[in-house]
């Protein structure tokens, strides 16, 4: 179509780095695990470059670790790891907060109210898995709508490595719809443009998340 832009073919590198990512955080690629060059590279039937590329990616985005003479492996979070992304996180959310405050506007709340509502409805029947990728999606959205491309990618990164952590967070709610009404509470802060209360909300939030994963044995 004359005047369309070109469309943006996804690199083999980059679709790469999709599928290892989702190995590693599903589980099927364990902590600790090696991972050869050469035998990944004949399992997913391709070159050892484009796999090299992509490694590096999950490399530079913590979730494999290189180590000297022996390779790569995937990581395995410990107590302090999982502590520095919690307060990563919270620093980039919280600054993401103030921004959404200062900019004003309906817009951010109305995006989240949609999260929020499929994240009720995961809870109703129960699907944790859902409800795990919904409650990082709506963090995603909130650090979207402070309109900072630098917040969004640091995000990103630590989005990836929280993924790794959630996967204790299932069954450690008494009731999953608990986990819902923590983000509605910040989300009415938001839409009443109170920065102080939903500054204190999301930081009980993500000390909560951290004390949960604490006594799922998750880390001492």
């Amino acid at each position: 179509m004359a005047g369309s832009p070109p469309v943006q073919r996804e690199s083999t590198p980059a679709v790469l780095a999709r599928r290892l990512r989702r190995a590693i955080v599903a589980g099927d690629l364990a902590p600790g695990a090696r991972l050869g060059e050469v035998d990944l590279a004949e399992r997913l039937g391709v070159g050892r470059g484009p796999l090299r590329e992509a490694m590096q990616r999950l490399t530079q985005e913590g979730l494999l670790v290189s180590v000297p003479n022996r390779g790569l492996f995937v990581v395995e979070l410990t107590a302090d790891d999982v502590r520095d992304i919690y307060l990563a996180r919270t620093a980039v959310e919280r600054c993401a907060v103030a921004e959404v405050v200062r900019r004003g506007g309906s817009e951010p709340a109305e995006a989240l109210d949609r999260v929020l509502a499929t994240m009720a409805e995961a809870a109703r029947t129960g699907d944790d898995e859902r409800l795990g990728e919904l409650d990082l999606q709506f963090h995603e959205v909130l650090v979207e709508a402070a309109g900072s491309a630098r917040l969004v990618r640091m995000h990103r990164t630590l989005v990836t490595e929280t993924r790794l952590c959630l996967r204790g967070l299932s069954g450690t709610y008494p009731e999953e719809l608990v986990r819902v009404a923590e983000h509605s509470a910040i989300v009415e802060a938001l839409r009443g443009g109170d920065a102080d209360a939903a500054d204190r909300l999301l930081v009980e939030h993500m000390e909560d998340g951290l004390a949960r994963l604490g006594a799922a044995g998750l880390f001492a």
